[in-house]
């Protein structure tokens, strides 16, 4: 019933920038977290930043300062906006959000994930 869409990944020189979206299909009540992970081969699925419904962000060290977690309620859309990236970004970027479905109780939805790689 609910689905999560990522786009916006891709092949980036180190430096450059690249913009994930979100997006969220079917009957949703409430959006509590939106998340980003990210997971590289052999590797676990990490915690790169979070938002929640009050706006309040966390970002994992390693990313901190560049770069950023926004939502768009309305929408139904997270993004995450990375700039001066460095090869040891390269990973798959997953979206997971903690929402309510109509007649369900609250629960984590995630997204199918989207490349990004970092080299030149």
């Amino acid at each position: 019933q609910v689905q999560l869409v990522e786009s916006g990944g891709g092949l980036v020189q180190p430096g450059g920038s690249l913009r994930l979206s979100c997006v969220a299909s079917g009957s949703i009540v409430s959006i509590n977290t939106m998340g980003w992970y990210r997971q590289a081969p052999g590797k676990q699925r990490d915690l790169v930043a979070s938002i929640t419904s009050d706006g309040s962000t966390s970002y994992a060290d390693s990313v901190k300062d560049r770069f950023t977690i926004s939502r768009d309620n309305a929408k139904n859309t997270a993004y995450l906006q990375m700039n001066s990236l460095k090869p040891e970004d390269t990973a798959v970027y997953y979206c997971k959000w903690r929402l309510r479905r109509r007649f369900f109780s609250e629960a984590d939805y995630w997204g199918q994930g989207t490349q990004v790689t970092v080299s030149s």
